[in-house]
């Protein structure tokens, strides 16, 4: 049960009927915080009661998104937040104010400095401070709200170093051919580091191929893809778009290709075509 649903069992057990200070915390994680220690939900959840109980706040409510990045606001539970913001909640019948916003740190709500700013003022549009409980900054007086906007700022610098480190390491590993995807492309399945050929797809782009090299044009292509039955791997419709990613790909040919990195002979080649102009390809399988 979310702490704060049942009002009358908060009543019961002492709470008064209208809270002096009415609280609603934030929980954020994303995929790499889940393995980081101490950003953890229950770890935040446990640090904001404790805040909470300290402070005297009666927290009524959490929004939590699992799985979601801090640099945009396109999270569920957080645009729930906001509008509890700007509307208040309500409590056993009743539409209440909502008094303060808890976080267990404050780039759980942003990472992104302009969103956060642009958070933060509608907060004190709606006159509803912002606390957090790591740094032990309210931003109901000014000197607060002035260090928040200090942090906001160390926290893009933040997110954006670690967002270097990380295309840094894929640049990396794409020199030494390894596969930097989330998923296999078509024609491929990722095993043991690397990709291995789906049989099945592979002779699909062969099709693709020497269509191409027949003259055919992308567009053509995918409506006799399409008029075939034949699906993407994601199971949709085959667009020009998505023929001319498989003919000009040097992944194809076997080639570990990341941004503008191309180290050929990594994977298993499907095709030995080389994509030249319409009509003037050079056959191959």
């Amino acid at each position: 049960m979310i702490q704060g649903e049942r009002w009358g069992a908060d009543k019961a057990a002492g709470y008064p009927d209208t809270p002096a200070v009415l609280a609603v915390s934030y929980l954020r994680v994303s995929t790499d915080d889940q393995a980081r220690e101490g950003f953890s939900l229950d770890a935040q959840r446990t640090r904001i009661r404790a805040y909470c109980v300290a402070k005297g706040y009666k927290l009524a409510r959490e929004f939590v998104d699992d799985g979601y990045t801090g640099r945009n606001t396109t999270r569920p539970r957080f645009q729930e937040l906001m509008r509890a913001v700007r509307e208040g909640i309500v409590l056993g019948g009743r539409a209440l104010r909502v008094n303060v916003v808890v976080v267990a740190k404050f780039d759980r709500l942003n990472r992104n400095l302009y969103e956060f700013l642009a958070t933060l003022r509608e907060m004190q549009q709606n006159k509803v401070p912002f606390a957090s409980v790591d740094e032990t900054v309210d931003t109901r007086g000014p000197l607060g709200r002035f260090f928040m906007q200090i942090m906001g700022a160390v926290a893009e610098l933040e997110s954006g170093v670690i967002g270097e480190r990380v295309r840094h390491g894929m640049r990396q590993k794409a020199l030494k051919g390894g596969f930097n995807g989330m998923s296999a492309p078509y024609g491929y399945e990722v095993g043991n580091g690397g990709l291995t050929i789906n049989e099945k797809e592979a002779a699909i782009v062969r099709k693709i191929c020497k269509l191409r090299c027949r003259g055919k044009s992308l567009t053509s292509i995918a409506a006799r893809l399409n008029s075939e039955g034949i699906l993407t791997k994601k199971g949709k419709i085959w667009t020009k778009r998505q023929v001319f990613r498989i003919v000009h790909n040097p992944l194809y040919r076997g080639a570990s290709h990341w941004m503008e990195i191309v180290v050929p002979g990594i994977y298993p080649a499907i095709v030995s075509w080389t994509p030249r102009k319409r009509g003037k390809g050079r056959r191959g399988s």
